[in-house]
């Protein structure tokens, strides 16, 4: 960069950074500014790059702090962007590669700005700071967003304007960040209300179109934007305070893992997904365009025609290359929170995803999480089983679940399945969860959204295999075997207590209500045993077998008021088979496999209508009436997780309350 730099340096001492935070007034003429945005730079492309430059920079932005009301140097710096920008929005087919460095270079300059000011005033006081000398017939706010929608939009994405498209998203993830650091709701911030209400909001759907192609794309950042080797030009010693981050690098590379994440191969797709799950999850009560147009889009090799009086709120995708896409990132939590809008909120796009014949690519992913349940976050957890309660409300789905056939499962380590369907694999997967979530979580919700899946399904379970089978009877026998435990424990517990005697052992209120719940979650499993029995018992033998090995377990709840009604259909199948198995083996010693052909062959003369009918299993998913409650803390936890920024947890409301 032809001078040497100390990994030491004291950027407090750097002249043009001094001159900045200054009290002295810099105008957007002076030349100034273009020795300033002189740098090169390897842009952060993770928390810890990001903590690393905030560092260094800190002491230059608490100077300007003091220094901007009078100075009112932010403002020039904004003006010298809006100046450039404006020049490139008016040749969208330049070339110029210098051009876009220096637009690149005054955004990130403002980004960094910004985030200091975010973690460190008022959204007001941030605000106060941006208009420090502009004039009253423009919000300079409003401005430089429209500068970034106008980036966004119309700027052709190319190898040398990825790093300005980032910069521009990246820059109004920071500004939308407001929210985290305050307890004010999104329609109390003037920054909110101005992206919502503003004249930038007309533009939603392309906004959206955009950041949705660029996370169909997964473009990877292009080799200059991790290296020095494009921007070649290096005026003046602002290059220090920017070096500062390159080396600081170098430090951490050598303690981080090698892996990259998807923020350092796909950055723009990865902050273009936050962006979405930001602007889609606020604002919810209120007119959101951004959430309404991405419910409404459509698919784009649909040839029908948009309304005419739809057209201005409504885009097109296409939807096939938005299911590759998600396939292939259906294992992390932005991908399945996207997701789970678009099937929750987008009919169009949940009708073309259940008429996929390749809806597996995508169940399987979605089942792996579940799987390593340990390794993934409750939230994670909930809304990859909210996905597939959601799919098997459909029975079309549930019935091709199980036409779906899969040899081996490399993942699946309970046992080697050399053949399962995928609605076998999706059975084990969800017996699973409930297994996890009564040792670990304890949920509540997750078991009933667990069994209502299930449930859904049951009516069209066929040609279970065994371990399925098995796993589904050893469900109920885990539970039973608990409940049995706690009425034991309840019974003893008033005998102690005395017949008359109310109870004061200060748990008993929390066994009594854990008694409660295993009765709701025995009766559904026992619901879905008869479901499938009454629906399909000629395509299961497996099940069949399995429940005549285990009757045993089901003779308590014969005479339990609770369970007496579904366990009697379950003893109609048992009894049944049980007297033709017992009549040919008075013929004739049989083995398992001869008891199984023995259950095939009884299946033929079932008379259906043998058990007693009961209403059809169908359960819906419904939203919780606050939703914001969970999604907002959700989203700011992912959008700290996983994009190149941080912010400290102690100065993060939100974040501070979803830990």
């Amino acid at each position: 960069m032809g001078i040497s730099i100390s990994r030491n340096v004291d950027l407090s001492a750097n002249e043009y950074l001094l001159k900045f935070a200054d009290k002295e007034s810099i105008s957007p003429n002076d030349p100034f500014w273009n020795r300033f945005l002189a740098f090169n730079i390897k842009p952060p492309t993770s928390s810890t790059d990001q903590l690393s430059l905030d560092t260094k920079i800190e002491p230059i932005c608490q100077k300007l702090l003091v220094n901007n009301l009078q100075s009112g140097n932010i403002g020039s710096l904004i003006r010298v962007f809006l100046t450039r920008c404006g020049e490139l929005l008016g040749a969208t087919n330049t070339n110029d590669n210098v051009y876009c460095w220096q637009i690149f270079n005054s955004l990130f300059t403002i980004r960094c700005i910004l985030k200091y000011l975010t973690e460190t005033v008022t959204e007001e006081q941030l605000i106060e700071h941006l208009e420090v000398g502009a004039d009253n017939q423009a919000s300079r706010l409003e401005l430089l967003i429209g500068a970034l929608f106008g980036i966004i939009v119309d700027i052709p994405l190319k190898e040398f304007t990825y790093a300005v498209h980032l910069e521009a998203i990246t820059c109004l993830i920071v500004f939308l960040s407001v929210q985290l650091h305050t307890n004010k709701k999104a329609d109390q911030s003037n920054i909110y209300r101005l992206l919502m209400k503003g004249r930038q909001s007309i533009h939603a759907p392309l906004f959206m179109k955009s950041l949705i192609n660029n996370f169909i794309e997964q473009r990877k950042a292009p080799p200059s934007f991790s290296t020095n080797q494009s921007h070649s030009i290096v005026l003046g010693l602002a290059s220090e305070l920017w070096s500062i981050l390159t080396l600081s690098r170098k430090d951490n590379e050598e303690i981080e893992s090698s892996v990259n994440s998807d923020i350092q191969e796909v950055p723009l797709a990865t902050q273009s997904l936050l962006l979405i799950l930001i602007l889609t999850n606020h604002y919810t009560t209120q007119n959101n365009p951004y959430r309404q147009c991405l419910f409404a889009c459509l698919n784009s090799q649909d040839n029908n025609p948009i309304p005419p009086t739809k057209a201005p709120s409504i885009f097109k995708i296409d939807y096939s290359a938005l299911f590759v896409t998600l396939c292939k990132r259906a294992n992390g939590d932005a991908a399945t929170l996207l997701l789970y809008l678009l099937l929750h909120r987008n009919s169009s796009f949940k009708s073309h995803l259940l008429a996929r014949l390749d809806l597996d690519q995508l169940v399987i992913p979605v089942l792996k999480t579940l799987y390593h349940a340990p390794d993934s976050n409750s939230h994670h957890i909930y809304m990859s089983l909210i996905i597939l309660l959601i799919l098997s409300e459909d029975d079309s789905f549930n019935r091709s679940v199980h036409e779906t056939k899969l040899k081996g499962i490399p993942w699946y380590n309970e046992r080697n399945l050399s053949e399962v369907s995928l609605g076998g694999l999706l059975v084990l997967v969800v017996i699973r969860t409930i297994q996890y979530n009564m040792l670990k979580m304890r949920d509540k919700y997750l078991h009933t959204n667990c069994l209502a899946a299930l449930a859904n399904m049951s009516a069209q379970f066929r040609e279970l295999h065994p371990y399925v089978s098995q796993r589904l009877v050893s469900l109920f026998e885990t539970l039973a075997k608990k409940y049995q435990k706690l009425v034991q424990r309840i019974e003893s517990e008033k005998e102690m207590a005395g017949a008359e005697t109310k109870l004061t052992i200060t748990d008993n209120s929390d066994v009594e209500q854990d008694l409660t719940v295993l009765e709701e979650v025995l009766r559904m499993v026992l619901e879905i045993f008869n479901s499938c029995l009454t629906n399909q018992l000629t395509n299961n033998p497996n099940l069949v077998y399995t429940l005549l090995y285990k009757k045993d377990i089901f003779e308590p709840f014969k005479r339990n008021g609770a369970f007496q009604d579904i366990v009697q259909n379950i003893y109609i199948v048992i009894e049944y088979f049980s007297q033709i198995i017992q009549t040919k083996s008075q013929q004739n010693e049989v083995d398992a496999t001869q008891v199984l052909s023995i259950i095939q062959q009884g299946t033929k003369q079932w008379p259906k209508d043998k058990l007693t009918k009961f209403p059809e299993l169908k359960f819906k998913y419904v939203e919780e009436d606050q939703p914001e409650e969970f999604f907002i803390p959700y989203v700011w936890a992912l959008v700290s997780q996983q994009s190149m920024l941080h912010w400290s947890t102690e100065g993060a409301a939100i974040l501070t309350a979803s830990c």
